[in-house]
């Protein structure tokens, strides 16, 4: 076909072939994302199947309804000849543990990275590289000290005291991250604050944090999911019934293979899964913007 003297390109004659052909990247990216996802989505279903099955078959057909699975939430599981303690216990444990993490974390990592920001003193670089190389230390290759200072500060067996050692290693990777977006902010506005007469503590609260909101709420999202889910430190260091938070209460259940109730422990698992996901649906937007902030020159 031409048209004023320029010829005009026609698609191919199999269009279908031709749309196949463009759309062929799509398709195979979305059928490996689905290919891995599938097997994490019959997981949940499964768990969400048991709680709610009186009896599984061949471990995979429910065969009816139950409740039973769920008595737990309004009495005691007797396990191995003894009562666990309240689910309830375990839930407030978990967000009190949770929470002071979150908060405690929040509070020195903001001060800690605007101070690495902003601020210049000697050794200010080989801090920097020091944070990152505590970081790297596992919790487990410290818990032999740990074990030793906690118990010389008669904080073992005590949730504030493992609070403590959490926000000692969660410290060093949140001080980076907020670091990052005190870094984006200019310093114009922090001059035209003091110009006007604001003292520098007055500007940090007036006119810079707001502009790092974003890390702030994607550092606290970060820091609450992983107290939330803590479970070595806990497990090693809270032995009490009165402390147990709800990682340990399902490892209680799982201590001995051959009395598992399976059922009960998809329900609790759920149970544990729940605050997770609305806390997640409530601060999606935030937790999407934890890449704006960038580290940049030290």
């Amino acid at each position: 076909m031409e048209t004023a003297g320029k010829s005009v390109p026609t698609i191919p004659g199999n269009t279908f072939l031709y749309q196949l052909k463009r759309k062929l990247p799509y398709i195979i990216s979305y059928g490996i994302l689905a290919v891995t996802t599938l097997p994490v989505i019959f997981m949940y279903l499964w768990l969400i199947i048991q709680s709610f099955a009186s009896n599984m078959k061949y471990g995979l057909i429910p065969e009816g309804f139950s409740l039973e699975n769920w008595e737990f939430l309004w009495m005691n599981i007797v396990y191995k000849g003894a009562e666990l303690p309240s689910i309830w216990t375990a839930t407030w444990n978990s967000l009190f543990f949770a929470g002071m993490l979150t908060v405690l974390e929040v509070l020195i990592g903001v001060m800690a990275g605007y101070a690495l920001s902003r601020l210049t003193f000697p050794g200010r670089e080989q801090i920097l590289k020091i944070t990152m190389i505590l970081h790297a230390f596992p919790s487990i290759a410290l818990l032999i000290a740990t074990f030793y200072i906690l118990n010389f500060m008669s904080l073992y067996d005590s949730l504030f005291g493992v609070v403590l050692v959490k926000t000692a290693l969660q410290i060093p990777m949140t001080t980076w991250i907020i670091k990052g977006f005190f870094d984006d902010v200019s310093w114009d506005l922090e001059w035209a604050g003091l110009i006007d007469g604001c003292s520098r503590i007055k500007v940090w609260f007036r006119i810079v944090l707001p502009q790092v909101k974003p890390g702030i709420a994607s550092v606290s999202i970060f820091s609450f999911l992983s107290g939330w889910s803590e479970f070595l430190l806990l497990y090693t260091f809270i032995v009490s019934n009165e402390n147990v938070t709800l990682a340990s209460f399902l490892q209680r259940l799982t201590s001995d293979p051959n009395m598992v109730n399976y059922g009960v422990l998809s329900a609790i698992s759920i149970f544990y899964l729940i605050p997770v996901l609305v806390f997640f649906i409530f601060t999606q937007k935030s937790l999407m913007k934890a890449n704006v902030g960038g580290v940049k020159k030290v």
